[in-house]
């Protein structure tokens, strides 16, 4: 039997951990899905394998295709922008009208709907691409063929493992959650970071 090369399934797993853990528009969604302890299951599974797939085709060669369209990189961008700005304002008014619970919110929000908003905030964000498809994808590109399978795997267990702490995780803090001005806080974090991601794509372009 052949070894694991774990040298480049480490190597996958670290870089794929120090680009999903930072703050983002999807993760904020699976957080709030995780406070809220509704259909959390199905949305870190649905963002995970959506990361796999991702990972999987700009390690093997959809990374470097889009790094040279500057159509595409510019359609990310105007995109993406449009629709983290209109997620913000969806959380800016329930932050103003403390319209927000979890109690509210876990029984309002039906399967469908939360899967729909993860599905968009997954493939409507720019960075998702730019991070996981393209910046992955290009180093995971440097290995010979036949370790870039390890490399993935490594970069796919690190996406698993995050959402799950992510999503499971946040249920443990949710508790001392259930006061309405705490949740309102919450939405009006939630506005504020996707306001700054949307105007940042507006006036700066993405770099590969």
């Amino acid at each position: 039997m052949t070894a694991l090369p774990i040298p480049t399934l480490t190597e996958g797993w670290l870089t794929g951990a120090s680009l999903i853990m930072a703050i983002g528009a999807q993760n904020a969604l699976v957080l709030r899905q995780g406070l809220l302890r509704s259909h959390v299951a199905p949305v870190v599974l649905l963002c995970a394998l959506s990361d796999v797939l991702l990972i999987c085709l700009g390690v093997f060669g959809l990374g470097t295709a889009i790094a040279s369209s500057p159509w595409l990189m510019n359609g990310f961008r105007w995109g993406g922008a449009l629709f983290l700005l209109w997620y913000g304002w969806r959380a800016a008014q329930r932050a103003w009208s403390g319209s927000s619970s979890l109690q509210a919110e876990a029984s309002s929000a039906g399967l469908g709907a939360t899967l729909v908003s993860a599905l968009a905030m997954t493939y409507l964000n720019p960075h998702v691409y730019l991070d996981t498809v393209v910046l992955l994808g290009t180093i995971g590109a440097q290995h010979p063929a036949e370790l870039r399978w390890a490399f993935a795997l490594g970069a796919s267990v690190a996406s698993l493992m995050w959402f799950s702490l992510l999503g499971f995780g946040a249920a443990v803090v949710a508790e001392p959650l259930r006061r309405p001005g705490i949740w309102r806080g919450i939405d009006a974090l939630i506005a504020l970071l996707m306001f700054a991601f949307g105007f940042k794509l507006l006036t700066s372009p993405l770099v590969a």
